[in-house]
């Protein structure tokens, strides 16, 4: 603005003195200084102030160079200036930039600075986890070093199973019996072993065995075998290195699928036996005896079969289970009373090399009996002439397997089954045909053998509560036809019809159990079981009587006394009557009610378990009624005491 300002005197001057405006040379001026020069001393006062306002228009030109000058130079500063603070503000924005940048990275810095801390103490945390797990590991590792749970063959887990023990009873009538009861023998007081009482020491019931397991990706295989020493070889006695031989108990093998289905084949329990979960191998439920006997009333056998099962549920404690099972057959304790035909078999004695023992059993005796209504007239006398055949024991030839189903239902705190047996009972026999009279009957048979199959078989079940950890009640029953086998009192399965040809007995047994645990190591229990096996009688066709407990057998002498023996008596025990020909009538029934308690002042799964246990039990043993005296009930009973005791080390 000043610049023009200065142009703009200029130029009003220069119009007032008519002159165009100075040349900006220095070369004009001087020769115009010179004329004016020349000129001056003919001045005139307008001419002076002519040249005063040129001197001072060129003053102000001068100036106004000087300015321009000034202007120019600063302009150029300016310039420069612009240009410093462009590249200044640049140099903000790159340096603001690089500061952004440097923020960032401090940022980055930092937050990678938080993040290596934060994996250092992960990394730090890891490291006391991986020490710790080690630490762990290795502590494991010498566990399983030096308390190993299994022996590793492979990919097979090896278990080993295993008992000793030392073992006692007391009988207050003697049944000449190592600790296991033969309860169907219990005798009455016409034998010699009643007034006699045994107590017996035993170590033969320990047990060996081994668990071996495998897991495929598809199934779970399982192999178990089981032994003790309650055998008996020919050699075997109690004289001086009571030598008994290792028996077998159980050996399976048994493949589980993953989809509830499963295989067992081998010796087992049987499927009647009551399991505690499902209707798996291992989970069966014996009494808490010491009785290898077990308990009349208890349903079992150990035998060999093959067995199929189903479970359908989430696991062993929930769900339901079907299973079938086809288990080996036999026949036992068939007893035929009466005067019978004898052109028959259903079995026989076993041949060595045959692998089966050739040991039996068999009483047989002919017995006249006289009984008179009143003594003094013999037309109120009744004659009978009885053969009694009981207790044999022969290998039955079996025509098919005993067939077992089973369904079986689990809660947690409740165990339900119920199932049923099919049995074929089969003999061979010459045909019979009977002859001269009641008392003195004649047979005539014929020349070609025939076979009889009869059907037997019955129905079974149990139930099982569980009352928190503190006690469990149960009762188990089985019913039907030919099923004494699988009682433990072993009751006869079979009897004689007239022709010959087997008919199944009608047995009933039942077991009722309670067992309270008072705390871990202690438990209390009281069992009450009873068998009975229904009278199965025929008339032949010449008047007899045949089959099982004909009510004409006498009873007369079951309560007597064993008459003394003829000649010396000598070192081999009492050798007098043994009252059998007076106490004819089988066995109806037998009863056991037992208590006892089980304490374990050692239960460690490193260490194994220490157990001390002692049951009393009273056993009760009633015939069927026969030909009574005024001695004897027509239906006699007899009774005995038994104490058994217990100590046992089980391995962990």
């Amino acid at each position: 603005m000043r610049s023009a300002r200065l142009w703009t005197a200029l130029l009003a001057a220069t119009l007032v003195s008519g002159y165009a405006p100075a040349q900006t040379s220095t070369q004009p001026a001087k020769q115009t200084v010179k004329k004016t020069t020349t000129k001056a001393k003919k001045e005139s006062a307008t001419d002076i102030q002519l040249r005063e306002l040129r001197e001072q228009l060129k003053a102000q030109q001068d100036q106004i160079d000087a300015l321009k000058t000034q202007l120019s130079t600063r302009d150029q500063q300016v310039s420069q200036a612009a240009q410093a603070a462009t590249t200044a503000q640049s140099q903000a924005e790159a340096a603001t930039a690089a500061a952004n940048q440097a923020q960032q990275a401090a940022n980055d810095t930092g937050t990678k600075q938080a993040a290596l801390e934060s994996s250092v103490n992960d990394m730090k945390t890891a490291n006391a986890g991986l020490q710790e797990t080690v630490v762990s590991n290795q502590s494991a590792l010498k566990s399983e070093i030096e308390n190993p749970l299994a022996i590793h063959y492979k990919g097979v887990n090896i278990t080993p199973v295993a008992f000793f023990a030392f073992e006692g009873v007391w009988r207050q009538h003697t049944v000449n019996s190592d600790i296991n009861t033969p309860f169907n023998n219990i005798p009455f007081p016409s034998a010699n072993q009643y007034p006699a009482s045994e107590l017996n020491f035993s170590g033969r019931q320990s047990r060996l065995g081994a668990l071996f397991e495998a897991h495929p990706s598809t199934l779970n295989l399982t192999g178990y075998v089981e032994s003790d020493f309650l055998g008996t070889g020919t050699s075997s006695n109690n004289n001086q290195s009571n030598s008994y031989v290792l028996r077998l108990r159980q050996m399976w093998g048994k493949a589980a699928f993953h989809s509830g289905f499963a295989v067992t084949g081998g010796q087992t329990w049987s499927l009647v036996t009551e399991n505690r979960r499902s209707t798996n191998v291992r989970t069966e439920i014996q009494p808490q005896t010491i009785d290898p006997q077990y308990l009349v009333g208890y349903s079992w056998t150990r035998q060999p079969s093959l067995r199929l099962q189903q479970h359908f549920g989430a696991d062993e404690t929930h769900g339901f289970t079907a299973a079938l099972s086809l288990e080996q057959a036999q026949i036992t304790n068939f007893t035929a009373n009466g005067t019978n035909p004898s052109q028959y078999f259903f079995g026989g004695l076993g041949q060595n090399g045959g692998l089966y023992n050739a040991a039996a059993s068999a009483a047989s005796t002919t017995t006249t009996t006289t009984t008179c209504s009143t003594p003094t007239s013999t037309s109120t006398c009744v004659t009978s002439v009885t053969a009694v055949t009981t207790n044999i024991t022969a290998y039955a030839n079996n025509t098919a397997p005993d067939l077992v189903v089973k369904f079986a239902f689990d809660t947690p705190k409740f165990h339900g089954e119920i199932g049923g047996i099919g049995r074929w009972l089969r003999d061979y026999d010459y045909p019979v045909t009977w002859g001269g009279t009641a008392s003195a009957p004649t047979f005539t048979y014929g020349t070609t053998y025939a076979q009889h199959t009869a059907a037997a078989g019955g129905i079974f079940g149990s139930v099982r509560g569980y009352l928190g950890k503190y006690a469990e009640i149960a009762f188990q029953t089985m019913d039907g036809t030919g099923v004494g086998r699988y009682g433990s009192s072993q009751l006869a399965d079979a009897t004689l019809r007239p022709d010959e040809t087997l008919e199944p007995i009608r047995n009933y047994h039942g077991l009722f159990s309670i067992e309270t645990h008072e705390g871990k190591n202690f438990d209390i229990f009281a069992y009450y079981g009873g068998e009975y096996d229904q009278r199965t009688v025929y008339t032949s066709p010449v008047g007899s009587l045949v089959g099982y407990g004909p009510r004409n057998l006498s009873d007369a002498g079951c309560d007597n006394p064993p008459s003394p023996p003829s000649g010396s008596i000598g070192n081999a025990g009492f050798t007098g009557s043994l009252g059998a020909s007076t106490c004819g009538e089988p066995t109806r029934y037998i009863q056991e009610p037992m208590f006892g308690f089980q304490w374990r002042p050692v239960n460690d799964p490193k260490w194994g378990k220490l157990q001390y246990s002692a049951t009393y039990s009273y056993l009760k043993r009633g015939l069927w009624s026969g030909v009574g005296s005024a001695t004897t009930p027509p239906a006699p009973q007899t009774s005995d005491s038994m104490i058994h005791f217990q100590m046992r080390y089980y391995i962990p």
